[in-house]
């Protein structure tokens, strides 16, 4: 497996730095500010973000009210007032019906990217996705790749499951709760991250080529 895959270190550091300084100025909407919030904790801080909120999804709506919305910003950590909280709240329920649709959340949270990002993102995650199921699991990865020329492989500190696994983990942001199963929202949202620290779309392409043995 290409080094790449495990190696997006740079490229997060950029944007962490990014939202650091952003946060650092102030004067941002409350979007905005949620927004960079998780991005400086990485490239999956919106993933994290959006797994404890669906931890808190018992009645499976994909709907959160004001007081579950306020108790996932808490328990994720995010430095933010109770107002803020609200304000927040009330930039999401745009309908003003008192709940927000958790797909759209996630949707509108990641930072925007074109067409061609998205496709090149699309195609990346159907080569990884080889049962075709939504989801890219350990069995998959192992239909694409091997990690047998990967240094820690080399080294006898990690086996081939292990490193692949480590691989999977990348994408699923939180703490616990790594099921080693990427759905497309997490590897999209993952990579939208990484598109954030990445100004030019040629690059990008480049970058997911190189990574994914992309034609």
């Amino acid at each position: 497996m290409n080094d790449e895959l495990f190696d997006f270190q740079q490229l997060e550091a950029n944007i962490v730095n990014k939202s650091l300084a952003q946060l650092s100025a102030g004067d941002m909407d409350p979007i905005t500010k949620l927004r960079a919030l998780c991005l400086s904790r990485g490239a999956t801080g919106i993933n994290g973000l959006g797994r404890i909120f669906r931890n808190m999804d018992d009645d499976g709506s994909k709907a959160l009210n004001e007081y579950e919305f306020t108790k996932g910003i808490k328990e994720c950590g995010l430095a933010v007032s109770n107002e803020e909280i609200k304000e927040m709240f009330r930039s999401f329920d745009e309908d003003g019906s008192g709940s927000i649709n958790m797909t759209e959340f996630l949707l509108k949270l990641r930072p925007p990217m074109s067409q061609a990002r998205l496709a090149m993102i699309d195609k990346a995650f159907s080569k990884m996705d080889k049962t075709g199921d939504g989801v890219i699991t350990l069995e998959d990865l192992k239909n694409v790749y091997t990690a047998r020329e990967h240094p820690k492989f080399k080294s006898g500190e990690k086996t081939e499951d292990e490193i692949l696994t480590d691989f999977l983990h990348n994408f699923e942001g939180g703490r616990g709760n790594l099921d080693g199963k990427v759905t497309k929202e997490e590897f999209i949202n993952y990579y939208a991250t990484i598109s954030a620290s990445i100004d030019n779309d040629e690059y990008f392409e480049f970058m997911m080529k190189k990574a994914y043995a992309l034609e």
